[in-house]
């Protein structure tokens, strides 16, 4: 499981991958649309309205 944190008010949560898949429905309900990897030395981003990731 991957932790994912959200770029705007830094709520942290699991990703898809995980049972509740916190992080998209923290989007889901609050429409912050960015979030990013809360691993060590992870790097990676990902944009829920444009469904885009990148480093």
């Amino acid at each position: 499981m991957n932790l994912r944190m959200c770029y705007n008010c830094g709520k942290v949560g699991c990703c898809d991958s995980s049972k509740y898949k916190h992080a998209t429905s923290h989007y889901d309900a609050i429409g912050h649309p960015i979030i990013k990897s809360h691993m060590p030395g992870g790097t990676w981003k990902f944009c829920f309205v444009k469904e885009l990731a990148w480093e």
